[in-house]
């Protein structure tokens, strides 16, 4: 085969391509960044979901904790995110029931970023 672009078994391709249902624009992702082509962040991105979270939960009547304010560390609002928490633990135990193994867990501190809006 002589066509470079072919995709090569065993080898994952340099980028990833998504898009949103209604919105013309395409993102190009790098996959050795992480970032769009551009450098900015992916609206895929963990500090983007973690932001527009952030938004949506502070316009929330009852809040997840008592005093209502927005955790400040993506790793803290996944923690007191209860039924996340629970129905996470069912998803690992499922995992297990069914031979499939044990979930890798990613290192903690991927999530140990702020939220800076």
């Amino acid at each position: 085969v002589s066509n470079a672009e072919l995709r090569q078994p065993g080898k994952s391709p340099n980028f990833s391509v998504n898009w949103i249902v209604g919105n013309t624009d395409l993102e190009v992702i790098n996959a050795t960044t992480g970032k769009q082509t551009s450098g900015s962040s992916s609206r895929l991105c963990k500090h983007m979901f973690y932001t527009r979270w952030a938004k949506l939960y502070g316009k929330l009547s009852t809040r997840v904790q008592s005093h209502g304010e927005v955790p400040s560390v993506y790793s803290e609002a996944k923690l007191v995110a209860h039924p996340y928490q629970s129905v996470k633990q069912q998803l690992f135990k499922a995992f297990q029931k069914a031979g499939l193994g044990t979930w890798v867990k990613k290192p903690p501190e991927q999530d140990q970023f702020p939220l800076t809006v």
